[in-house]
This record gives C-alpha cells, structure tokens and sequence, in this order.
C-alpha cells in the first residue's frame, strides 16, 4: 500500500469483512475485459464465500483465470466542504475456487446464519442443494484502508 499511513490493523480490517453484508468482486477472463459484480459474502475460516448459480458469466470467467478482487466499503461520509470523503474500505485479492461438498454445506451454513440468524436453514438448504455452487476466495492479500480524514481525527483525539 502506497499510503501506509492511512493502513488499517489486520484486526479492524478483519472485523469490516465480518460485519459487512456485499462488496464487489472483480474477475477478468483471457479477454481481459473486467468484469465486477456486487455479491453478498460471508467471511469464515479465514476465507470468503459467495453462493452462486450452477452456471454463468462468473463461473466462465473463472474457468479463464481463477485471480479475484473483492472489494467491502464499510464507511463512505461525504464532505463535501472538503472535496472528499471519509471512508474505510477493505480490497482482498487471491484465487478463486469451487467449495467441495464439506465445504460447500459449512459455507452454506454460514451463510444463512448471517442473513438468517433466527431460522434453522437446514430444510431450505436441503431442498436447494443441487441448485447452487460455492466460490471460495482464499486471501493472497488483505488490506484495510481508511481516508486520510480519519487518520487526522484519530490524531486529535
């Protein structure tokens, strides 16, 4: 990161991926037309996971080249007295692959607990089993960023 001042700790930046509910993951085939599409995410295991159709754009680019982004803004103020904004942000790059069947119903499960904490989604998980593929993106790298504002602020208190 160019602007190391402005790096998050490894534990905040973690926690934005846990609190987070979508963020945009970028894929670029042998084309090297990019291609970025927002997608709900959970972070577990020291990864990410997203559902996905069994068939697609994403998945062919895939097959193409396996090398992601996913980007999660966690905090976006606009000042604009000042021309900026305050905002946090985490960009998270590695090589994308599909879950196995273990994985894939622990990822699954993860999943519904975070958008679903309240019900048990083991029935609908069951009945749309063949339906859907798990992506698994393993961090090469994680970074934290947040504006040069909030470093300031920080520094006045």
């Amino acid at each position: 990161m160019r602007r190391t001042r402005q790096e998050l700790p490894k534990e905040e930046t973690l926690e934005i991926l846990k609190r987070n509910t979508s963020g945009v993951l970028a894929l670029c085939g042998m084309d090297q037309k990019p291609y970025a599409v927002p997608l709900s995410y959970v972070y577990a295991n020291q990864k990410l996971y997203f559902h996905v159709a069994l068939e697609g754009y994403k998945l062919e680019l895939l097959n193409q080249n396996p090398n992601a982004s996913f980007c999660v803004i966690d905090k976006d103020e606009i000042l604009p007295e000042k021309f900026t904004t305050k905002y946090k942000s985490v960009i998270v790059q590695g090589k994308i692959t599909v879950a196995d069947e273990h994985e894939k119903r622990n990822a699954i499960t993860h999943l519904a607990k975070k958008y679903a904490p309240d019900m048990d989604p083991q029935d609908e998980i069951d009945r749309f089993w063949n339906q859907f593929l798990i992506l698994v993106l393993e961090p090469a790298t994680c970074t934290g960023k947040q504006g040069i504002e909030l470093v300031e602020d920080g520094l006045q208190l």
